[in-house]
């Protein structure tokens, strides 16, 4: 039997660091975001490695899913091989032998609070974008940057200001594609 973490963040400037866990064997780490399941490397790899008596211990619920199908997936699939889950935030712990409707009643209202702040930040998101695209500000995202056509306008003899001219880009992106696909 090994005791095994789990800790998440939602993006790579975030730090991990305030999840302590306690002592562990081993831990799986990812900084990306918890809205889906099936995107989340290291959650997968935690599942995948997990076998029968082992323990997954999570800082809380939150940390690994957003989404309240998922969290429920998660935890049956990881009950399913035998393996415990225990938040020590919420205190709560689950495994194929606990059939606990109280600890089950706040794994589905914590869930559902994650679920519910998900959808306020993207909905906050979409209102901040639409009021910065109403002043002229938002940019989007960077657009794609057809390096064929770099490359063949510089074959056809233009100055690398002119390439970046033409293209709307900037001549240190120009220099850049010339450069590092010469090499």
């Amino acid at each position: 039997m090994s005791v095994i973490g789990y800790k998440r963040v939602s993006s790579e400037g975030q730090n991990l660091d305030r999840q302590e866990l306690g002592e562990v064997d081993k831990v799986f780490e990812e900084k990306l975001s918890g809205k889906s399941a099936k995107d989340r490397p290291a959650l997968q790899a935690m599942i995948d490695y997990a076998r029968e008596g082992d323990a997954v211990v999570v800082y809380s619920i939150d940390r690994l899913a957003r989404d309240l199908r998922d969290l429920q997936d998660i935890i049956s699939t990881l009950n399913d091989k035998g393996v415990a889950i225990s938040f020590l935030s919420e205190r709560l712990t689950f495994s194929a032998e606990a059939d606990d409707a109280f600890a089950k009643l706040q794994l589905q209202m914590m869930g559902a609070f994650a679920e519910f702040e998900r959808n306020i930040i993207k909905k906050r998101q979409a209102e901040g974008i639409a009021k910065a695209k109403a002043k002229g500000v938002y940019k989007g995202t960077k657009k794609r940057i057809d390096r064929e056509k770099v490359h063949q306008l510089k074959t056809e003899g233009y100055s690398t200001y002119k390439i970046a001219e033409q293209m709307g880009i900037s001549r240190m992106s120009v220099h850049r594609i010339l450069n590092t696909e010469a090499a």
